[in-house]
Formats: C-alpha cells, sequence, structure tokens
C-alpha cells in the first residue's frame, strides 16, 4: 500500500497544475479513472484545499446508482450542483469545460455552442459533445512531459480513462496545438472536428467512454435526447451564478451583503498579489463606514470580469493604454464594451482597494493583470 501510494504522489511530477489540482479534489476512482462529485468540483473553485477529503472506490452497480439521480436538464436550476452534492460523477475533461463556462460572457455562450453543433442543425447530441473528449486528450498529449513512460500511462489512465495514447479523429498532422487556453482549443479544434472521420468513430468513442452525470444530465440515460441552445444557455448561466452564490453566501452570513472587505479579500483570492493586506488596509482607511455590497453588484462585478478582454480593448481605443483612468471613465469604458453597469458605490470600492497610491486614478494594466488571475482562479 506504501509503495503504490508513492507512486500515485509521484504522478505529481508529470501532471500539469490543472492536473495536479483534478487530482487533489477528485473523490471518486472507477476502473482506475479518477472523478469528482459536483461536491469537489465546487470545492476545487472556491476553496484552496479539499475540506477532509474521502476517497471511495465505486464500481458499475454504484456508478449506475449515482446516474440514478442525475435530474434532466429541463430540471436543471442553479442549485445543481449543491442538491446532487456527492451523487454525481464529472471526469477530468468534463472539468475543463466547466471551468471554461465559468470565465465565459454571456455572449460567448452561442460560440460555444456552435462549437460542439458541427452539423449546424442547431442541436449538439451525445456524439457531438464527446469531441470534447479527443480534442483535450489530443492537447495533452502535445503537453505531456517526457519521462517514465509507466508514470504518464498511469496518469493517463486516471484522467482519461485509457491506458496508451489514442490516436486521435482529428487530422492536425505537423499543426501546433497548444494555443493558449483550453476555450482556444475548443474553439480551433471543433472546427476540425467537421472534416475527420469522429463520425465514423463515434460510436466506438462513446462506448469506451462511461457515462457521467454531464452526459446523462444532457442528453438522458439512454443518451438519445438531444441539447438545444436554450438548455445549453441556461445550464451555462445556472453554474455561473451557483459558483458565484456559493462564494457571495460564504462571506455573508445568512445577510443581504457582504463587507467592502469580504469583497476584497474574495477579488484578491486565485491572484499573483503577494502583499494584499497592503490592499486591505488602504481600503479599511478609505471607506471607514461600512455600507455593503449585494450580491447584484457583485455578480454584475463577475459578469464584468468575463468581458476583461473586451474591456481592454476599449481602455486602448480610448487611449489610456499608458495613463491611469477616473471613476467616470471607468464606469463607461465597462459598460460600451460589455453592456455591464456597475453602481457608483461598487466602482468607488474598487477604486478604493486597487489606487495604492491614493490619487483617485487607477492604472488599468495593473488591475487588468491581477483580475486575469482572478478570473482564471490563478491558472492564467
Amino acid at each position: 500500500v506504501t509503495e503504490n501510494r508513492s507512486d500515485l504522489e509521484d504522478l505529481h511530477l508529470y501532471a500539469t497544475p490543472r492536473e495536479q489540482r483534478f487530482r487533489r479534489f477528485a473523490s471518486l476512482e472507477f476502473e482506475g479513472q479518477l472523478y469528482m462529485t459536483p461536491y469537489d468540483f465546487i470545492q476545487a473553485v472556491t476553496s484552496d484545499e479539499p475540506k477532509c477529503k474521502q476517497e471511495f472506490y465505486i464500481d458499475k452497480i454504484e456508478l449506475n446508482q449515482i446516474l440514478m439521480e442525475t435530474p434532466p436538464v429541463w430540471k436543471g436550476s442553479s442549485k445543481l450542483f449543491r442538491n446532487l452534492n456527492e451523487k454525481g460523477v464529472i471526469s477530468y475533461t468534463e472539468y475543463l469545460f466547466l471551468l471554461c463556462i465559468l470565465t465565459k460572457p454571456h455572449a460567448g455562450f452561442r460560440i460555444a455552442f456552435n462549437m460542439f453543433d458541427t452539423d449546424g442543425n442547431e442541436m449538439v447530441d451525445k456524439k457531438e459533445f464527446l469531441v470534447l473528449q479527443e480534442i483535450f486528450r489530443k492537447k495533452n498529449e502535445k503537453r505531456e512531459r517526457k519521462g517514465d513512460e509507466e508514470k504518464r500511462a498511469m496518469l493517463r489512465l486516471q484522467l482519461y480513462g485509457y491506458h496508451t495514447s489514442t490516436n486521435s479523429v482529428l487530422k492536425t498532422e505537423g499543426e501546433d496545438l497548444v494555443p493558449r487556453s483550453y476555450w482556444d482549443t475548443l474553439r480551433r479544434s471543433t472546427s476540425q472536428a467537421l472534416f475527420s472521420d469522429l463520425a465514423e468513430r463515434a460510436d466506438d468513442i462513446s462506448s469506451s467512454l462511461s457515462d457521467t452525470t454531464l452526459l446523462v444530465h444532457f442528453f438522458g440515460k439512454k443518451g438519445k435526447a438531444e441539447l438545444n441552445f436554450e438548455d445549453f444557455y441556461r445550464f451555462m448561466d445556472n453554474l455561473q451564478t451557483e459558483v458565484l452564490e456559493i462564494e457571495f453566501l460564504s462571506y455573508s452570513n445568512g445577510m443581504n451583503t457582504i463587507s467592502e472587505e469580504d469583497f476584497a479579500h474574495i477579488l484578491l483570492r486565485y491572484t499573483n498579489v503577494e502583499n494584499t493586506s497592503s490592499y486591505l488596509e488602504n481600503m479599511r482607511c478609505r471607506i471607514p463606514e461600512e455600507k455593503g455590497i449585494t450580491f447584484d453588484e457583485f455578480r454584475s462585478f463577475f459578469q464584468f470580469l468575463n468581458n476583461l478582454e473586451d474591456f481592454a480593448i476599449a481602455m486602448q481605443m480610448y487611449n489610456f493604454a499608458s495613463r491611469s483612468i477616473g471613476q467616470d471613465e471607468f464606469k463607461r469604458a465597462v459598460y460600451v464594451a460589455t453592456g455591464v453597469k456597475l453602481s457608483p458605490h461598487l466602482v468607488n470600492t474598487v477604486f478604493k482597494i486597487f489606487d495604492v497610491d491614493r490619487d483617485d486614478q487607477l492604472s488599468y494594466k495593473e488591475f487588468i493583470g491581477i483580475m486575469k488571475d482572478r478570473l482564471n482562479r490563478g491558472f492564467r
């Protein structure tokens, strides 16, 4: 047992930071493959470390019992993951997909749906969705570290459920498939799937993979249902809302607001800011009377963060590339670029947090750098 445990710990040397985090929070194992429960996923995106993690080995009967708890997509809500709690299984590739969702603006939901809808019939079926598995596997194979082949095979089994490197369905010979993010990987690679032999191999891919909570939720227990855009949009919106609700409620203690200091704590989590105390002290001095941040204000700010790239472009168009900006300019740029209206109190709070030199101006380059880290929860 000690020897096996040592081997598993060694796998961290061959894993990327995202893979390491998944392995740290995943609590279920089925046929050698690791899975997260919905509770594990929520913990992974809202906590630094798993709380009282216990690992369970499940068999086919237990897996089917878990999947029986999965509601159909039309019964989805912003409490789906909390209601399922530990009655669900999420694979590593689905974990990456869910992380992508958390950082996308609502305008990007249609793009995401169209990426999966490879035949253009305004519906996504199970075979089309399984392109996700192949694309992320291919990206992983391109990024694998050289070294002990046995250890890398063990890691592939844990994360993807296969022992050896598979032949990708995507025709990408001679092409670099290591773009900046998993979102870019999806966006670039799903179009290539149109010209692949995916349709011929779809049944083989489906039969070799175990059903998961997401697959049953989207496509039913028999896998025959199809997913329309409205249901897909609602799922993505609900997931974003649920994670924000959990983070907000963890600080609100049953109240309708969180303090400005708590808001600052949440913003600075997962960032590269080393001395957060200076930001917090600066804000305490400049907002002596606590007014509080409502959930609507909290959610609007994170909707803005999901449009951060458009905001950065807007600021360049305003010709502020090398200058600091005031609150009015900031608020107007946010609205022009993203359509999100931030309340004056929220904007003032953000300025009081990040305006370290207290000139009521904000260095947008520094602000965007910090917020990109926060948006991607440390995996920028």
